[in-house]
């Protein structure tokens, strides 16, 4: 071009890049964009063509634009009903801008000063003329698979020879994003573009050839369907001559499974108007199915299916104790129910609600129930329920809907009065799906369950037969309407000797069977397995224990394969005690009062978790300060106002008429429970949070054997706390031989086991007066403490 102008009008684009030698309409519409259009008259209608950064800017300011744009020719202006105009524009050349300017006075739109940048010839060109031919040969290949005519462009491609033209072509017409056809344009070395187009241009053709084989299978789907419809309609016609019913043959099947089933009223109405409606729909029909299905599940359901109970007491009590060790609370609570229920003559009564740690064999109790009373045993687990249709089912109208989980056990058990084990019942969840907990009302209500009716049945099913049996791990959470419907039988954790007595009877002989060995092949120390279950174990429960037993078979397996295929008949081995390190490792567990060097302001307290009794360890000390109390390890709001009760009890102690208390103008206090990463709660480390108090004032240790548990009033009363049975195994689990607990949690002590309670001594409190002598050997009294220093901080 001869004299090209030194600063051009800029119109800003959306959506598109403008390549040279492509022609291109655009709509032009901004008050900016038509003022440069007016521009461009004074410099023989040539503008500069650049793309914006981001679509959505209205109006573009220089950082807005890229730098790279298209010095075009206006081919032609057109006006529109609008104030826009649509124009054609034609690209000339790439343009580098060196610098834009803004709107003045004089022109009222943007424009720039930079220079005209040619293409860069590559000097191979036996190379350009071969990734020419390429570009040519995917590109027909694209033109090919698109839908309409195409003849007439791929006739241009075969008559073009110049790589850089050709190139600008297929970049502006290619589907590529903004960024990429950018990229394009500044690239102003032939042989670089012709590569770049080749390869997003393979990517395009790999996706075109995709989209034209599902269009024929689609097509080739749509004529088998048109083929299949109209041979149906022939087959009805010739039907309707021969006076045959349609499907009548097929469902014969489905309609004597019915009759058999001795269905209720109800039922055998509903399924009577529903076959009437399979009979007159077509096979394939998708109706057809979804009624098949329906009337499948009212044909397999136990409708007069029942078992025949043997209640039989000492029969019960003898697979009670084969399966079970220990229990002995709750065998005599299921045995007493047994027996309510022979002289009843049925079994109609409370729903039983098996309640402890993990482990302890709630499961096991339920099959052993149902193995006493002849009936099936059958389990549906309820944990992480959150949608109330998991129980009731869901409406027939949905797609994909099934009964709920009550129906679909009642018809694998095969009966109408299973023992079903309602196992996880505390970890039922709602949501805006529904609260599934609230299903379960009808479930486990005598007066209701029986005409449960299941959403997807849709008939009442009686189930008042069934003998419900839930577990949990908690009572806390399940829903009082709900936990006011059950029994709670509270199963406990287990002592050191029942859980010796457990592995010797029943883990050992099952892992046995499992890993290969016959019973007197392989046999265990006493001493090795109260090892494992002090040492390598912490639970309430025996599963870790079982598989430290398995982990322990799985070794001595190792070293008779390493030596002989196969075990001798004559092979006997005994795992002993210094045994254990090689097969299960260094020891995991520690008695936790050896885990503490036990020094003034440290107290060893008595806790409940839902997997059993665990204990708790109190750590205070002091430092100058401004009498705030600091309180860490995770604690609730339950524990940190415990806390506050027993500094407030303890500044106020008087011991032997001198009064102890911290002086608060100086002075902080911090406590701290450790594991501070499990959240704790609760008001039973009161008097344990008081005794370490008192214990860091007189700077006097506690004994490492004492442990304690009760909750503490600002009268200095202790009261009463819960889970005492799991806490009292704890202790003795731990090596502790004192503990110190409310007077009113004395009746509690009677469900401890024998050899547990004989280990302790039990030293009874109703005051903290009673505290401080038990524990510091010294009489106190509690006074009211005068303090003019601001209240502490928590």
């Amino acid at each position: 071009m001869d004299q090209l102008p030194s600063i051009l009008p800029v119109l800003p684009i959306r959506n598109s890049v403008i390549f040279p030698s492509v022609s291109m309409p655009l709509m032009v519409g901004r008050q900016r964009s038509l003022k440069a259009l007016e521009g461009a008259e004074l410099f023989g209608n040539l503008l500069l063509v650049v793309t914006q950064k981001a679509i959505t800017t209205r109006d573009p300011l220089p950082e807005d634009l890229y730098t790279v744009g298209t010095l075009c020719k206006i081919e032609s202006v057109t006006n529109t009903d609008t104030e826009s105009r649509q124009i054609v524009v034609t690209g000339i050349a790439r343009y580098q801008v060196a610098e834009y300017m803004q709107p003045d006075e004089f022109s009222n739109y943007l424009s720039a000063r930079g220079e005209i940048v040619a293409d860069v010839a590559s000097q191979d060109e036996v190379r350009v003329l071969a990734l020419l031919n390429n570009l040519k040969t995917l590109a027909r290949e694209i033109l090919e698979l698109l839908p309409g005519s195409t003849e007439p462009l791929i006739k241009l491609i075969n008559r073009v020879d110049d790589a850089g033209y050709l190139s600008n072509i297929c970049a502006a017409y290619l589907n590529l994003s903004l960024a990429e056809k950018q990229a394009l344009l500044e690239n102003t070395s032939i042989e670089s573009r012709i590569e770049s187009l080749l390869e997003a241009m393979r990517k395009e053709r790999d996706v075109l050839n995709v989209q034209h084989e599902i269009r024929d299978k689609l097509s080739e789907r749509l004529n088998k369907s048109q083929r299949e419809a109209l041979l149906r309609e022939q087959l009805r016609t010739i039907r309707t001559e021969l006076g045959e019913e349609e499907g009548g043959e097929a469902n014969e099947e489905i309609e004597q499974r019915l009759k058999d089933a001795k269905l209720s009223e109800d039922a055998a109405k509903q399924a009577k108007e529903e076959l009437k409606k399979l009979n007159s729909l077509p096979a394939a029909s998708a109706e057809y199915h979804v009624i098949r299905t329906y009337l499948e599940l009212i044909a397999s359901l136990p409708w007069s299916i029942s078992t025949k109970d043997n209640i039989d007491l000492k029969r019960a009590r003898q697979i009670l104790d084969e399966d079970h060790y220990g229990l002995e609370q709750v065998k005599k609570r299921i045995l007493q129910y047994l027996a309510v229920a022979k002289l009843k003559h049925d079994l109609h009564g409370p729903i039983l609600c098996l309640v402890g740690p993990p482990g302890v064999g709630k499961t096991s109790l339920g099959q052993s129930i149902a193995r006493a009373l002849g009936r099936k045993f059958i389990r549906t687990s309820l944990g992480g329920v959150r949608d109330e249709a998991e129980i009731r089912g869901h409406r027939r109208t949905y797609v994909g809907a099934m009964p709920g989980r009550i129906i679909q056990s009642i018809k694998r058990a095969g009966s109408r009065n299973p023992l079903m084990m309602l196992d996880e019942i505390d970890k039922l969840r709602s949501d805006f799906h529904g609260d599934p907990s609230a299903a379960m009302l009808e479930v486990l209500d005598p007066e209701q369950n029986k005409s449960f009716t299941d959403h997807y049945l849709d008939v009442p099913f009686d189930l008042s037969d069934v003998f419900f049996v839930a577990t949990a791990n908690i009572v806390d959470t399940i829903p009082g309407p709900l936990r006011d419907r059950m029994e709670i039988i509270e199963v406990h954790g287990y002592t050191i000797q029942e859980k010796l007595a457990i592995a010797k009877n029943h883990l050992i002989p099952k892992e046995l069977r499992e890993h290969g060995f016959k019973p007197h092949q392989v046999q265990f120390e006493d001493e090795a397995l109260i090892q494992v279950i002090t040492h390598y174990t912490r639970e309430a429960g025996v599963r870790e224990l079982e598989r430290k037993i398995a982990a322990l078979l799985r070794g001595v397996a190792e070293q008779i394969v390493s030596t002989m295929d196969e075990v001798p008949e004559e092979y006997q081995k005994k795992v002993t005690l210094p045994e254990l390190k090689s097969f299960l490792g260094p020891e995991k567990y520690f008695p936790e009062k050896a885990e503490r060097l036990m020094k003034p302001g440290v107290a060893t307290g008595l806790a409940w978790t839902p997997q059993g009794g665990d204990l708790i360890f109190i750590e205070g000390t002091k430092m100058p300060g401004k009498g705030s109390l600091i309180l860490t390890g995770q604690l609730g709001e339950v524990m940190k106002e415990s806390a506050q009760i027993a500094l407030s009890l303890a500044r106020s102690l008087s011991l032997s008429g001198k009064n102890i208390r911290l002086d608060v103008s100086n002075q902080d206090v911090h406590i701290h429970v450790p594991a501070g990463a499990i959240p704790k709660d609760g008001p039973s480390a009161g008097i344990t949070i008081f005794s370490a108090l008192v214990s860091l004032m007189l700077e006097t240790p506690l004994p490492s054997s004492l442990g304690m548990t009760g909750e503490i009033t600002l009268r200095g009363v202790v009261l009463p706390v819960g889970g005492i049975k799991e806490k009292v195994i704890a202790a003795h689990r731990a090596g502790l031989t004192t503990l110190i607990m409310s007077k009113k949690n004395q009746a509690d002590i009677e469900d401890v086991p024998a050899e547990v309670k004989t280990s302790l001594e039990f030293k009874f409190v109703e005051t903290l007066e009673e505290v401080m002598e038990v524990v510091f050997g010294q009489k106190a009294t509690l006074a009211p403490v005068k303090i003019s220093s601001s209240p502490f901080a928590a």
